[in-house]
């Protein structure tokens, strides 16, 4: 008997180039304001069937990542079972390659749950409709369906509104978070003000890195005052990225703690990881184009 083939699916890590916070609702949500994009850079996952559902992890960052049902995957294969029960027959084993830092602010607990969900849904033999995984995807966190997209895009409201922004430049980052750990309701919870101005319209053709540089100009992330409150190293971290040269934007990602420069070449953006990995010796550095 013929062995099933490996499903394979990258989870990227979604960087908030600008991040507005714009209201708090009744039932304690966040509104946001957010140009999202994802890099070539990554956690991986592989599948196979199996006798039942497990997890296994592997990667830099496995021993910070717990396997139970505090992790994120494993509540997505939970979920996924329960709206669609049937479209899988037997187990599925899991295994998850964690190669971006934990509680950094990337997205990365949300990156891996989506691409489980892209997984689930190839295995089956019926399709899975694009709107009901979005809906799933949305059961599970703010940030999940903004990842099961993986595209550049503007989102608002508290994660459920995607717009694609199908016009964008070719531009590289430089991340870097340095091994402080941040929790998202922390930050939140030091919130000064909830209620911001959103982000300015986005340009009709988003597609030269100096027009986007412009564009960010503009924009902020309301989140960042709050993460150096609670890691005062953020703050070195972005006044030393933006002294990289050509660096054309130096900012916080989500809630934090990893940073991002923003670099109109591979070739920069290469040399300034260099260049930090130095400056910076134990803090986590990478180079990645967006995708």
């Amino acid at each position: 008997m013929r062995a099933e083939p490996e499903i394979l699916e990258t989870a990227p890590a979604k960087v908030n180039l600008a991040l507005h916070v714009t209201g708090r609702r009744a039932d304690g949500f966040h509104t946001l304001h957010t140009l999202c994009v994802f890099t070539e850079l990554g956690d991986q996952l592989s599948a196979r069937p199996a006798n039942e559902d497990r997890l296994t992890v592997s990667g830099p960052f496995a021993d910070d990542l717990p396997v139970g049902r505090s992790n994120l995957v494993v509540r997505a294969i939970e979920k996924f079972r329960a709206r669609f029960p049937g479209h899988i027959e037997g187990g599925v084993s899991i295994h998850l390659e964690k190669h971006l830092p934990v509680a950094a602010g990337l997205g990365g607990g949300s990156a891996d749950a989506a691409a489980v969900l892209r997984i689930l849904a190839r295995m089956g033999a019926a399709p899975v409709p694009d709107a009901e995984l979005f809906a799933l995807a949305a059961t599970l966190g703010a940030d999940v369906p903004m990842c099961l997209y993986s595209r550049t895009c503007e989102v608002l409201g508290i994660g459920e509104r995607i717009k694609p922004v199908t016009a964008f430049p070719p531009v590289h980052l430089v991340l870097v978070n340095p091994m402080a750990p941040v929790s998202t309701a922390d930050v939140f919870r030091r919130l000064e003000t909830r209620e911001n101005p959103p982000m300015p319209p986005l340009p009709e053709a988003l597609d030269r890195a100096a027009m986007l540089s412009l564009w960010l100009s503009d924009t902020r992330n309301d989140l960042e005052p709050p993460a150096i409150a609670i890691a005062p190293a953020i703050a070195g971290v972005i006044e030393t990225i933006a002294a990289t040269a050509g660096c054309a934007l130096a900012r916080m990602s989500g809630s934090g703690a990893t940073c991002f420069g923003l670099y109109g070449s591979a070739a920069a953006a290469h040399q300034a990881a260099h260049d930090l990995r130095e400056k910076l010796s134990g803090y986590w550095v990478a180079a990645t184009p967006v995708v």
